[in-house]
């Protein structure tokens, strides 16, 4: 029989006969396997990839290393050490999302707070971050709300349009003292003569 024929029912023998040695596989190939990982190359990688388009605060980066298996010893010097050289700041990030929430999606502080604390930001440096933002800021945003919205309140009773005005605000985080002057002010509507006020729409 010749070789060739054998290997078809015997892989190993295949094997042996290329490898030219008597064992079943064939011997380890280092320059195959490749040296171990740099575990700190890749956990730079990680960060570096991270940070592109867009900041992240250090509990958003610690989360993404923990779940690729970085030690943690490594993650802690390598955030610590992006700190220093100011491609992670949390005050900066707060700031900045402080900022493009209530520009973008019109959200009172109440809600921005939740959406740092749900990031890990500092609770002490979100209120820092938010207290940049003026009372006639916030009421400004309300109000572009309110006018986004007021067409599609058309043609509805008055009352379930201020409802429907006031729990929109309710639910970007604003208090319903504000959230009610703003929706009156914009139905140009006088809600008390019609029997509507602020304690009715609880």
């Amino acid at each position: 029989m010749s070789t060739t024929s054998r290997w078809q029912g015997d892989v190993s023998v295949g094997v042996d006969a290329w490898t030219r040695r008597d064992s079943t596989a064939p011997p380890p190939d280092p320059a195959a396997e490749g040296p171990d990982a740099d575990h700190e190359a890749v956990a730079r990688k990680i960060l570096l990839d991270q940070l592109t388009g867009r900041a992240r605060t250090r509990r958003e980066l610690a989360d993404k290393l923990s779940a690729r298996n970085v030690p943690d010893d490594l993650a802690q010097a390598l955030l610590d050490r992006f700190e220093e050289v100011g491609l992670v700041d949390d005050e900066a990030f707060a700031k900045a999302w402080v900022a493009d929430r209530q520009r973008a999606r019109g959200l009172a502080p109440r809600a921005i707070a939740q959406e740092l604390r749900r990031k890990g930001v500092d609770d002490e440096v979100a209120r820092e971050a938010l207290d940049e933002l003026t009372g006639e800021s916030q009421a400004e945003a309300a109000r572009t709300l309110v006018r986004r919205k007021l067409r599609s309140t058309r043609g509805l009773d008055t009352t379930v349009a201020t409802r429907r005005l006031v729990g929109m605000l309710a639910r970007k985080g604003y208090p319903a003292s504000l959230a009610f002057r703003i929706v009156k002010d914009e139905l140009g509507a006088d809600l008390e003569d019609a029997g509507i006020d602020e304690a009715g729409l609880d």
